[in-house]
């Protein structure tokens, strides 16, 4: 089997397919990973080729069963498409994105057709094309399928000769990366029925279906909806909860404390918290997927969705609020000042920069005159910014000001009151991240400690 793309998801992907066993406890695949001939494609599959995984992970599950797949020698990776002519199981794994014109966000196919009809061209007969990567509900109805039929007719094959299923992916990056995918809960449809019956055959022999069993549903254009819909409601989640952040900060309440108290309740357990902003490859666009394709694939130019788009733009400026209330404990000014930022990562305890909420921080900062270090246990580089990173954590006594900005584990054991001593530096945290007792600690030494979502001195 093939996995098509080898970013944050497809990488994980290959892995997650080389661990799977026979009842027998035999290599259940023989997996290749396929990237494209970029410098970073080359980078992740030689990484995979010597038993590397290409991303920083704290998951020991994930290097373990890729060193195992390595010394298998069930996984490897290349740049070269032929090896989809040999494919009985296709997944695309490769990112579609959006590009925000104001509010009328646009939708870009052309790196989706270019994937699907290289598969097209050369994927044998009765073999299966799992789409995992994100898109517009519609999409592989109104797009994908087309372009697959068009590339089989130019072969003389029947149009049903391949089955095409969607099977969106829930990976999450971290302490559970693997678990992410073969102990976790899978949607899935079929664009028929033989179709939906090879993916579902093809999900149970990944995923540990007697905890996690699977969903089928009517359509593939309904597996679409629901992955788009659902992080749709978590950027909106996240978004409520952004103003009312700011308002216990106002009248000085601990809303950390306040929605403790409401998560107890079983129907809103999942509220989201605090925290400096939304990050990462699906949360910062997907809610424009649906208003995107409702108006330029189906013609739907009376339907309006008010709640994602203003999720989106909530959330875009939540970063903003952070700087605010930086520089008000700055006394007014961050002209000249020293700032460390501790986490560049959009997530706690990897390493993956994209559309992180730090770097709108960090541009602000240096806009209003800020002199800004980052650090981040996971990253030495940041490639948004092209800018090298310190290797270890710079002492505090050199910084005006600390922000804590990723929820690391490598910060939360991290002893503030003693990092901090000796110095009168101002730290604002944006991951609830310093206990109560330490923020009691550093006050009682002089040092200012504060927190979004906090009022003062809380």
């Amino acid at each position: 089997m093939c996995v098509q793309g080898l970013g944050f998801v497809g990488a994980a992907m290959a892995v997650a397919v080389a661990q799977a066993r026979t009842p027998e406890g035999i290599a259940a695949y023989q997996v290749v990973g396929v990237d494209l001939p970029t410098p970073d494609g080359h980078a992740r599959v030689d990484a995979l080729n010597e038993g590397v995984f290409p991303f920083p992970t704290s998951d020991k599950k994930m290097v373990t069963a890729l060193t195992e797949a390595h010394e298998l020698e069930n996984l490897r990776a290349t740049t070269d498409s032929s090896v989809f002519q040999s494919a009985d199981v296709a997944i695309v794994d490769i990112p579609l994105d959006i590009d925000f014109l104001d509010d009328d966000p646009q939708l870009e196919m052309s790196s989706l057709e270019k994937a699907i009809r290289t598969i097209g061209r050369q994927i044998p007969k009765g073999s299966l094309i799992i789409v995992e990567t994100t898109v517009p509900p519609g999409t592989c109805k109104k797009f994908v399928l087309p372009v697959l039929e068009e590339e089989l007719r130019k072969r003389n094959l029947d149009n049903n000769v391949v089955h095409l299923a969607v099977s969106f992916e829930r990976v999450m990056p971290g302490a559970h990366y693997l678990d992410s995918i073969i102990n976790f809960w899978r949607v899935y449809a079929g664009h028929t029925e033989s179709a939906a019956d090879a993916c579902q055959a093809f999900l149970q022999s990944i995923v540990d279906v007697q905890r996690f069993p699977l969903t089928r549903l009517s359509s593939i254009t309904a597996v679409e909806t629901a992955k788009v819909m659902e992080n749709t409601y978590r950027a909106a989640n996240i978004a409520f909860v952004d103003e009312w952040t700011k308002y216990a900060e106002a009248v000085g309440l601990d809303l950390y404390e306040i929605i403790d108290a409401i998560r107890v309740r079983p129907t809103h357990s999942n509220i989201r918290t605090p925290g400096l902003g939304v990050g990462g490859y699906c949360l910062t666009k997907d809610p424009a997927f649906t208003p995107a394709v409702a108006k330029q694939v189906f013609g739907l130019n009376e339907l309006e969705f008010p709640f994602s788009k203003l999720a989106l733009k909530v959330n875009s400026n939540m970063p903003r609020h952070s700087v605010n209330r930086l520089v008000n404990l700055l006394e007014g000014s961050c002209i000249g000042k020293s700032i460390l930022v501790l986490g560049l990562s959009y997530r706690q305890d990897i390493g993956d920069t994209r559309y992180s909420p730090v770097e709108v921080l960090v541009r602000d900062l240096e806009s209003l005159g800020a002199q800004v270090t980052v650090y981040d246990p996971y990253l030495d580089y940041w490639p948004e910014m092209d800018r090298p990173l310190p290797i270890k954590i710079p002492d505090a006594d050199g910084a005006d000001a600390v922000v804590i900005a990723t929820p690391h584990h490598e910060f939360k054991i991290l002893n503030f009151p003693k990092w901090l001593s000796n110095t009168r530096t101002v730290v604002l945290d944006t991951a609830n991240v310093v206990s109560a007792d330490e923020r009691m600690i550093c006050r009682n030494s002089g040092i200012r400690i504060e927190s979004i979502g906090r009022g003062d001195g809380l």
